[in-house]
């Protein structure tokens, strides 16, 4: 029943916006990595997801926000049960650790899907990146930072939208990116907006 749910999101995905791959940096692998994307719409997580190959998905975990992901049967049973997604709380309680569940995650072996803006924009603009992806990179050297541009997804299905517009989307995968030996915080998450910021000119890749 699961797996036949995930072909029928998939499917249903490619024919309401599309959202195929487009590997102009990198290529599918195995190795573990974080995928992180520019976040404009609800359909973000479900796009980057399907846009992976088969044998890749069962491994990689979209982060989704606990307050929207969890919320409703049936939106909690999509998020845990087919997509796999970690639930973090945007607002977590003091003292506690908001990337435990992400190190966990990783731990396991498993690759991440991440929005390092926290929160939706407009899709006019990359929001400046959160602190996660920055001490992510700083606490497993080992994990490939492999950043995407989610193409058009903010005017398919922007805040507010019930039902997606009929645009044709794309994930753009690029080059890895490493934290580099001594690079301060800001100066990475910088970089690294600006390299899912080039993958939305595809002229500049």
């Amino acid at each position: 029943m699961i797996a036949a749910a995930r072909l029928v999101l998939i499917a249903l995905t490619r024919f309401l916006v599309g959202g195929h791959a487009r590997w102009v940096g990198s290529e599918p692998t195995f190795e573990q990595r974080i995928y992180f994307a520019n976040h404009g719409s609800h359909l973000d997580t479900i796009v980057l997801w399907a846009a992976l190959p088969d044998a890749l998905r069962p491994k990689t975990s979209p982060v989704a926000a606990r307050d929207y992901w969890g919320k409703g049967r049936l939106r909690r049973f999509v998020a845990l049960n087919i997509l796999g997604c970690v639930l973090v709380e945007r607002k977590a309680p003091a003292g506690s650790d908001p990337l435990a569940p992400l190190t966990a995650a990783l731990a396991e072996g498993r690759s991440l899907i991440l929005f390092p803006e926290g929160t939706r924009g407009d899709g006019s603009s990359i929001m400046p990146f959160k602190s996660g992806l920055y001490n992510l990179a700083n606490t497993h050297p080992g994990v490939q930072l492999i950043p995407v541009f989610l193409d058009n997804l903010a005017r398919a299905f922007p805040k507010g939208a019930y039902i997606p517009a009929p645009i044709s989307c794309a994930a753009r995968f690029g080059a890895p990116l490493q934290l580099r030996q001594g690079e301060e915080r800001q100066a990475f998450l910088s970089r690294a907006r600006e390299a899912v910021a080039t993958l939305g000119r595809p002229g500049e890749v």
